[in-house]
């Protein structure tokens, strides 16, 4: 039992790290659309990498000003 409350905190430690530095979640993505949206097909992780990217920098890219 305590095996499995650490390996949920790290689990959690680690979602919340990659949160805060701006990585989306690809499985909590997954885990999401089959429950909630069950009849729509998940998009591929590298899809769903660039939507994000697209989503956060826009189309323009990375810019300074």
């Amino acid at each position: 039992m305590i095996c499995r409350c650490v390996a949920k905190t790290l689990d959690f430690a680690a979602q919340t790290a990659r949160l805060m530095l701006g990585v989306p979640d690809y499985d909590a993505y997954v885990d999401h659309l089959r429950t909630v949206h069950p009849n729509q097909p998940p998009l591929t992780r590298d899809a769903f990498f660039a939507a994000r990217q697209q989503a956060r920098f826009g189309a323009g890219g990375l810019r300074c000003c």
